[in-house]
């Protein structure tokens, strides 16, 4: 043993072959007897640039100020939110007097291990060569359990279990911890959720990086693109960096760049940020952890990147049973990829999630977006939403439905190019169509029903069913928009090709024959119209039956077209029978029903029959708000109609009562 003074003090034996290691005299010395000397702290480079965040720093300021007993804060969000900046800011702007403040990597156990070995070392820089990793994190450890008041930062951590023994033994410090999971943390922890900034603070953000070096310059777009990117942090520094480095392209370009070049334009930043500080590279690294814990849950989120980003219903999560889809939702939402809303039953995820995990990424550290996963997830988006689709579009009962999944459904049609769309596309958009149109809102129907005819000619042929099918729906749509000069020559071709294609009795020729009679008679052709109509009420009544709902359609639109014609002899007896089928096969409330009640009483304020007019109005109208809404087109007209009754009795009054 050296005694003269010397830098060790003695020698350990370790192992079977009783290995010799000379200790330093640091290292017996107790670790609570060990000062840390200033200029210890490891704090990162904060960024020059930090906007917002008051809510969350004076949050911090409170959790982290008590003293006395042990304080764990932990701070969640999504990748790319700012955790780590925020962490940082906070602990280099806020006076920690003598305490220790160190930062430590922790987003596995070698990575706290080292950090906590660095510690170690620079407490006491001889133990460096003479421990392991292994046994100076255990002195740091003893160091954190024997002292108070030291600042801890656990940057990144991605399992509690990593830190969990950490936690335990030091309980006279401060723990701040950053991670991406919500859950799973201990009681003791108390939990802040950090959500993007406000559109205020991002545009703050994102002009001050882009005009440091170039004042005055164009801005045009900024706001727009700030929403875009959904006012995440690193999406806001990523592009203001790209755009501070290329100063004659706008934000309008930017936002330009990024649809056309979604890939490539996350992936990149400017010269200056580092490559995994990339939106690409953090939904990355985000989604590698998540397949590494439950694949389905990476599925399933590449699948929710096809919709609208809120208000997703969980009748889309599908097809997994449900223990496997609850456990995809639970670790979604821990990551704070998705955020459920359990009041509506619905979830939503963060608008700059989709536009990577629907984008294929030909980078090869990337294997979790492929061509392959891309296609896979598309493919489950369409079948989810043909699963959800009601079967029907013109009954008020399933309406709360069609509106929840129409933003979807929308979305959908805007990311999926008409290249990849499938029968199974066709028919969503077919039927998006016919509700919308029924809903009134003719110019977003005529879209859907273009693309359906134009995917099912491509896909099926242009005399496949489906195919007439689709020809008639946007015929019809012309017809609600008031495009005769579209509607009639698209409704005579289809009957010719469905008559042999079909025959002349299939119900759908009928139907195509009913609507082209509808068209003549909207056109003023009522020399066509009436014929056609008779002739196909014959038929319908023939080969369907006379309750059949669309033999009492013709005979409703036969009515119709006599009023037209001035010829209400035959006209009110048929609305009257046509009403009294409809209340007998459909129901009161049916909206069919409720459309013959509105023209019965046309016809008798045509014939000036205004108090049976006005009473039936009434009651229809009543009755229209209450089953089909107050906006709905055909309670619109209704109120017109009503109001146009009330007018007339007020100045003819005198005259007929």
């Amino acid at each position: 043993m050296n005694t003269g003074g010397g830098d060790f003090l003695g020698t350990a034996m370790t192992g079977d072959n009783a290995t010799a290691v000379q200790l330093p005299r640091e290292a017996l010395v107790p670790a609570a007897e060990v000062q840390a000397p200033p200029g210890l702290d490891n704090l990162p480079v904060r960024p020059a640039t930090f906007v917002g965040r008051a809510r969350e720093l004076e949050r911090l300021d409170t959790a982290l100020s008590s003293g006395g007993q042990a304080v764990i804060q932990a701070v969640h969000g999504l990748g790319g939110i700012g955790k780590s900046t925020l962490a940082a800011h906070w602990a280099a702007t806020r006076p920690h007097g003598h305490a220790l403040v160190r930062w430590i990597s922790a987003d596995g156990p070698a990575a706290v291990q080292q950090g906590l070995a660095d510690l170690a070392t620079a407490l006491q820089p001889a133990l460096a060569k003479a421990l392991t990793a292994e046994a100076l994190a255990e002195r740091a450890a003893q160091w954190l359990a024997t002292h108070t008041g030291w600042l801890i930062v656990l940057d990144n951590v991605n399992d509690p279990a990593d830190i969990t023994g950490l936690l335990a033994r030091a309980r006279d410090g401060r723990f701040l911890i950053t991670s991406r999971l919500a859950t799973a943390w201990t009681n003791a922890t108390t939990v802040l959720r950090l959500d993007i900034l406000d559109p205020d603070e991002s545009l703050d953000l994102f002009t001050r990086i882009t005009t440091d070096q170039h004042p005055g310059r164009d801005l045009d777009g900024a706001a727009d693109l700030c929403e875009e990117l959904g006012h995440l942090p690193l999406a806001i520094e990523q592009a203001a960096a790209y755009l501070a480095q290329n100063p004659l392209t706008t934000p309008r370009a930017y936002l330009a760049l990024l649809a056309e070049y979604p890939a490539a334009m996350y992936r990149n930043g400017a010269a200056t940020t580092p490559a995994e500080r990339t939106i690409a590279r953090i939904w990355n690294i985000t989604l590698g952890r998540i397949i590494e814990l439950q694949p389905a849950a990476a599925d399933l989120l590449r699948t929710l990147a096809w919709y609208a980003p809120d208000h997703i219903p969980t009748t889309l999560t599908g097809p997994a049973d449900p223990p496997t889809q609850n456990a995809a939702l639970g670790l979604l939402t821990a990551y704070s990829m998705i955020t459920p809303d359990p009041a509506t039953g619905t979830l939503s995820i963060h608008r700059l999630v989709p536009p990577p995990a629907r984008t294929p990424d030909p980078e090869p550290d990337d294997p979790h977006r492929t061509l392959h996963h891309v296609a896979q997830a598309r493919e489950q988006a369409t079948a989810n939403l043909r699963t959800a689709l009601p079967n029907t579009w013109d009954t008020p009962a399933t309406w709360p439905t069609w509106r929840t999944l129409l933003p979807h459904i929308d979305a959908f049609a805007d990311r999926a190019t008409h290249e990849t769309d499938t029968a199974t596309t066709a028919d969503i958009l077919n039927r998006t169509g016919n509700f919308l149109d029924n809903q009134g809102q003719h110019a977003r129907a005529i879209r859907h029903l273009q693309r359906a005819l134009a995917n099912r000619t491509r896909v099926l042929g242009e005399d496949h069913p489906s195919t007439l099918t689709s020809r008639n729906n946007l015929a019809y749509a012309y017809q609600s928009a008031g495009n005769l000069s579209r509607a009639i020559p698209l409704y005579e071709q289809t009957i010719t090709d469905m008559v042999r294609v079909l025959g002349e009795d299939h119900p759908s020729t009928l139907t195509s024959r009913n609507n082209l009679a509808g068209a003549y008679e909207s056109a003023g052709n009522l020399s066509r119209a009436i014929p056609l109509y008779e002739q196909t009420l014959t038929d319908r009544t023939r080969v369907l039956g006379e309750d059949h709902p669309d033999t009492l359609t013709s005979r409703n639109n036969l009515a119709g077209a006599y009023q037209s014609a001035g010829n209400l002899s035959r006209a009110i007896p048929l609305y009257e029978q046509t009403l009294t089928d409809r209340t007998r096969v459909l129901g009161e409330d049916h909206p069919s029903t409720l459309t013959s009640r509105n023209n019965l009483a046309s016809a008798y304020r045509a014939a000036r029959r205004l108090l049976e007019a006005i009473a039936m109005y009434q009651r229809t109208l009543q009755d229209m708000v209450r089953v089909l809404g107050d906006n709905h087109p055909d309670t619109r007209t209704t109120r017109n109609n009503l109001a146009s009754a009330l007018e007339k009795r007020a100045v003819d009054g005198p005259k007929l009562w």
